[in-house]
């Protein structure tokens, strides 16, 4: 039972605003994860949707924090508050504001930013209004860390990505037979991966699970233990597939045919193919070579003829001016004077008020799935274009393309990292909005303060559905801002970043360096970019346009929710109006 009833009113309102900050986290924060996956084609924007709704609901509500740091990064001492603890709830409420503020803002306009950095942003500027400057931790274990993040994250990211590329490149992409030579490695590739997610999961998205007291050797054993286990499953059930479906080019394996295992290697003569059946999908499709870009130039002297070219003879018979219609009206020419119906005015009478229970949920499936049916790749590189993108069709023809049927093997390990980094992100990354809620709550419902916040349950199903609702209504916005805009992507170069950005978390984790996942995917993208093509094979437009978010979300959060603090707890008041 709640002990400050006076105070309900920032409870209420810490709710409304956690809600706003984690549907940010999704629309903003995982679109940007999920933005690889898609754009590469490895997954449909409807799959990607339904794998994190799954992993990032899973991560949060079964292994999220139990108990959150009640201010994230340590940038301000809780026990400053001890005295006045209503006025660190009022200060969580006023960063929950300034954080979500500007995410929704960012989010808009397609510009992909740290949510753990809004949030220390609204700490920092509460507690400058609230103690003043000294009263932030401005050094490593506080502020610094924010400003290192931008140069170290991206650059360990970068190099990992560059490296795990380079060695997919020439060990399987460029050999002789690529599908072969990945036939050979991809159980190792998927040894590889799944311990590396498991290192992911054990070390920084399972807070739940108490497994900081295991020891080494429990820990090893783990993680070799899962990467050995996924790699003899991987040969005995996942080859046979691979090797069936796509090299002997098999049509009617399905993929449930995948738990056959070595039966499937001798399963017959295969069937002959139909007219027009796709074994593998074209994974470049829409992306041209320098060759192919060269060739669909068309000269433009024929369309400038064609624009200055004469009018047709018969446009000045079909012309009327406006003496012709005033000698028709003279003559008795019946003009309706009445404004035609627009078509969507007569859909509208047709379907009725916008009250009737049909219309209504005609209204909510466009609100909650219009996103869910854009073609992300399409409107990447065909869609409506800024400033920012550029020439992309000549950005993706410096870029090689390898053996379709070599890159769809890619596409399942990148299923893997993705899905598996989200329910890390959804454990981990939930406590952003939750950490300050979670301290509203402490001292609204027990009138207590602690550096520990616990963290109900209800709380992070209230977060996850947040997060979940943000990816599916909003998510597509910063996907489409990404991805292909800013290089490239297949399933080898996406499958890339993403173990890049993942090998990244985990040394960051253990070694406690300042690492965020959006920079650390914007990393891995631009070293994976690099070495697939050349320096012009980046948009460093875009970059320059990512960073300057990441830059901007300090202060500008900061401000917000520091002149919100500040102008409540020094406004006038009635009896102390001097």
């Amino acid at each position: 039972m709640a002990v400050l009833h006076q105070f309900d009113y920032i409870f209420a309102i810490g709710m409304i605003f956690a809600f706003l900050d984690a549907w940010n986290i999704g629309a903003n924060d995982v679109a940007n994860s999920f933005a690889t996956s898609v754009s590469s084609r490895s997954l449909t924007l409807k799959q990607a949707m339904l794998i994190a709704t799954v992993c990032e609901f899973a991560g949060a509500v079964l292994v999220g924090a139990r108990v959150a740091d009640t201010i994230r990064n340590k940038v301000l001492s809780v026990a400053a508050f001890n005295k006045e603890p209503t006025l660190l709830m009022l200060g969580m409420m006023c960063a929950l504001i300034g954080s979500s503020t500007f995410l929704t803002v960012a989010t808009k306009i397609g510009l992909p930013v740290s949510t753990t950095h809004c949030i220390v942003g609204g700490v920092v500027g509460v507690g400058i209004a609230a103690l003043g400057a000294d009263g932030v931790q401005w050094g490593w274990k506080g502020v610094a860390q924010i400003f290192a993040a931008w140069f170290v994250a991206p650059a360990i990211a970068g190099c990992f990505g560059a490296i795990v590329f380079s060695i997919t490149k020439y060990g399987v992409l460029k050999r002789k037979d690529p599908f072969k030579a990945g036939l050979i490695q991809i159980p190792f590739y998927f040894a590889l991966t799944s311990g590396i997610l498991t290192m992911l999961i054990v070390w920084k998205g399972a807070a739940s699970l108490s497994l900081s007291g295991w020891t080494a050797g429990q820990i090893c054993g783990c993680i070799f233990g899962v990467a050995i286990g996924v790699m003899a499953l991987c040969t005995i059930f996942f080859l046979p597939y691979l090797h069936r479906r796509i090299m002997q080019e098999d049509w009617t394996v399905k993929w449930y045919h995948i738990f056959y295992g070595p039966l499937l290697l001798r399963r017959g003569p295969v069937p002959e193919k139909p007219r027009n059946t796709q074994i593998v999908q074209d994974y470049y499709r829409g992306h041209l070579t320098k060759e192919q870009l060269e060739a669909s130039h068309i000269p433009q002297d024929p369309i400038n003829d064609l624009e200055k070219g004469s009018k047709s003879p018969n446009a000045a018979s079909t012309s009327r001016s406006s003496d012709d219609i005033s000698a028709d009206n003279a003559a008795g020419t019946h003009i309706m004077d009445i404004k035609p119906k627009s078509l969507a005015q007569e859909e509208q009478r047709e379907l009725g008020p916008w009250y009737t229970p049909m219309n209504l949920y005609r209204k909510a499936n466009y609100l909650f799935f219009r996103g869910v049916n854009i073609d992300v790749v399409s409107e990447q590189t065909h869609g409506k274009n800024s400033f920012l993108s550029g020439d992309i069709a000549a950005m993706h023809a410096r870029t090689q393309h390898f053996d379709n049927k070599t890159e769809h093997m890619y596409s399942f390990l990148q299923v893997l990292t993705a899905a598996t980094s989200s329910f890390a992100h959804g454990a981990n990354d939930v406590s952003n909005a939750l950490g300050p809620l979670s301290a509203i709550f402490l001292i609204w419902n027990s009138g207590k303060l602690s550096s520990k916040s616990p963290v109900p349950v209800w709380l992070l199903v209230y977060g996850a559905v947040a997060i979940v609702i943000g990816l599916w209504t909003y998510g597509y916005n910063i996907m489409r801002n990404l991805g292909n805009r800013l290089t490239l992507h297949s399933p080898s170069r996406g499958f890339s970043m993403e173990l890049g950005s993942a090998l990244t978390v985990v040394m960051a984790t253990r070694l406690a360096l300042p690492i965020s996942t959006t920079q650390c995917i914007t990393g891995a993208t631009v070293g994976v970019g690099l070495c697939t093509g050349d320096v012009k094979a980046i948009n460093w437009l875009m970059v320059a346009w990512i960073y300057m978010g990441w830059i901007i979300t300090l202060p500008c959060t900061g401000i917000i929710a520091g002149c919100l603090m500040g102008i409540i707890i020094n406004a006038p008041q009635w009896g102390h109006a001097l």
